[in-house]
């Protein structure tokens, strides 16, 4: 309680917002104004009158939010959380490869660092990528960095060629068919519900592939009690805290991003006391990034 409520001063004195992803810890979730996708946290961002922006999220997220907030102070708790799927693709490596493909539209998954959306023509989420490559003109779509993200969105939109980068989440990577399967059998009565990203032969036992956002309004408007998902066990917090009637058990106990679980409430408190760590993305790959992510919005 004492550091809740040094968090609360500090947030008045520094006219400041908490913006937490879904995956956070459920003490990081609770101190937090905002809880959500990365995407749907940024434009929260935006929208705010606050003067700083903490992110308790990982760097890519934080990066968003000063692209779309250039104004505004935005700070990470700890600037050691990462995403590894982000990082498995930069600016030298997505130049390489669109060389190989020249007539080609890139698609920038969001999770990605600035300086590859920077490259890119456009973003996308996991909840609107089908529609985002559904939209462009081209046939042929360079599509990075999440290989399980393509493979999905290519199954929705077979009129396009869809080539994916090789990347992928080590955390869904975690989530496996036999998980399901057991979950499945644990649970019979319970709907399955999994990312994007998670492997193929776990999409196809699913009853529903959702973003984390989407997680999150398809359990409040399903009829169904019982829930297996397939995605980081941080959300399961948020779910039974909006749907206390239902249950919800992870498909992998073990599918835990470290990363996300950097933050704690005592760095949340020292980085609004010290204004540390601040994320400030360089004007001219803000700018070039900002593109991207504002053509997917138009498009939404």
């Amino acid at each position: 309680m004492e550091l809740i409520q040094k968090i609360e001063e500090l947030k008045r004195k520094r006219n400041a917002i908490i913006l937490a992803h879904n995956y956070q810890s459920c003490e990081v979730q609770e101190v937090a104004d905002y809880v959500g996708d990365s995407l749907e946290l940024s434009i929260k961002a935006a929208q705010t009158k606050a003067d700083v922006i903490l992110f308790c999220g990982v760097r890519f997220m934080a990066e968003t939010a000063s692209i779309l907030s250039p104004e505004k102070i935005v700070l990470m708790p700890d600037k050691n959380s990462g995403c590894p799927l982000a990082d498995m693709v930069d600016k030298k490596s997505l130049k390489n490869w669109q060389k190989k493909y020249p007539d080609s539209t890139t698609v920038a998954y969001v999770n990605t660092t600035a300086a590859v959306k920077a490259e890119s023509d456009i973003c996308c989420t996991s909840a609107n990528a089908d529609k985002v490559v559904s939209s462009l003109d081209n046939p042929q779509v360079l599509f990075v960095p999440d290989k399980h993200l393509a493979h999905w969105t290519a199954e929705r939109v077979p009129h396009k060629k869809i080539i994916p980068y090789p990347g992928y989440c080590p955390v869904h990577m975690k989530i496996l068919a036999e998980d399901v399967l057991r979950m499945k059998k644990k649970y019979p009565g319970a709907e399955v519900i999994v990312h994007a990203e998670c492997s193929p032969s776990v999409i196809a036992l699913s009853d529903r592939v959702l973003s984390t956002g989407g997680m999150c309004k398809y359990a409040m408007a399903s009829k169904a009690k019982e829930f297996i998902v397939g995605t980081e066990v941080g959300i399961i917090h948020r779910l039974k805290k909006e749907n206390p009637g239902k249950d919800f058990y992870p498909a992998n106990e073990f599918a835990v991003c470290s990363d996300m679980k950097l933050i704690t409430l005592e760095k949340i408190v020292t980085s609004l006391s010290e204004m540390k760590d601040e994320v400030k993305v360089p004007e001219k790959i803000r700018e070039n990034a900002r593109k991207p992510i504002e053509r997917m919005l138009e498009i939404n």
